[in-house]
Order: C-alpha cells, then structure tokens, then sequence
C-alpha cells in the first residue's frame, strides 16, 4: 500500500511516504514544525479530536482520527470540506494521512516528539506534490504557510487557551 523512502537534506532525516503508484524520485514536500509546551498525549489529541482541532484549524469534522478509516473534515467559514484518509495512527508518536482532490492527493505526517514531560516538538510533513516546477513552488508554499498558520494557532490553544482563528483571518472576506 505505501511505500517507504528516506532522504537527508540540511542534516536531518525526512522519511516519505508514498503511493505504491507514486514514483519514489518524488520528494516534493513542504515542512512545519512548532514546540508546543505541553504533555505528548494532550497535543496529539488536539490532532485527532476534532473538538479539540476544531479550535484552531478546521471548524468540524465527522469523528476522531482512526487508523484505516476515512473522515471528513470542513471549514464552513470558505464552504469547503474534505475527505481524509488515515494510514498511520501510532498513539502519541505519528498520523499519516491521505488528502486533497481525488486525482491529486498528497500525504501528509505528523511526527510528535516529547523533550520532555511538559513539551513536544511536532513536525508537519506534506509530500508527494506533483506539476511543474511553478506548480510545486506554489502548492509548498501554500502547504508551509498554512501548517505554520495550523502550528501556531495549536500552540496558542494548548498552551493558552485562545483561539486566534488564524486560519479564518487567513482569507478574509472581501479580498481576492
């Protein structure tokens, strides 16, 4: 079903998971990555829990992260929803998902590092991007931008307790 490859840029290890129809030489990804000082346990459920994600990414979701099973998730304020794929789900360590528009999904993982009782480190991952070259430089910009939006507004949420609707404001009404 996937496919396993690593590849180490800057000195650090990055591993893909990919389609098995995927061509292994696609290492097009975009990476955010945010310490967020709380328990390992509470921050992965804020990625699995839609009541919990709903604070700060997406504004409802059909039901809880489960390994092999499909979920949708929907941000009412742009009237769009989406189908998710989950492929992984390691408790507290690693999600591996599957999204995007049926004839071009991409893979994303989130990798959870606990530094120690009271701060995890959590790595975003999206890859498998395909186009031309402009193609790719957008979909990584956009995927880096909006998983930093993501990473910050979980922060804030866990750590504090505010909600600072970063991906709402992120498009606001009115302009293009």
């Amino acid at each position: 079903m996937f496919q396993v490859s690593s590849s180490t840029i800057n000195n650090s290890k990055t591993t893909f998971f990919h389609k098995s129809n995927m061509k292994a030489e696609n290492n097009h990804f975009a990476k955010a990555e945010m310490l967020i000082r709380k328990p390992v346990s509470e921050v992965f459920q804020a990625f699995t829990n839609p009541e919990i994600t709903s604070k700060f990414w997406f504004t409802k979701g059909s039901g809880k992260l489960e390994q092999d099973t499909t979920t949708e998730w929907t941000w009412e304020m742009y009237g769009f929803s989406l189908t998710v794929t989950t492929h992984v789900l390691q408790e507290n360590k690693k999600i591996v998902i599957e999204w995007g528009n049926p004839d071009e999904t991409t893979i994303v993982e989130w990798i959870f590092t606990p530094l120690n009782e009271n701060e995890t480190f959590v790595s975003i991952t999206n890859s498998g991007l395909k186009g031309d070259s402009d193609k790719i430089i957008d979909q990584v910009r956009n995927s880096t931008e909006g998983f930093t939006l993501v990473l910050a507004g979980a922060k804030a949420y866990l750590e504090h307790k505010i909600q600072l609707n970063l991906v709402l404001d992120r498009f606001p009404k009115g302009l293009a």
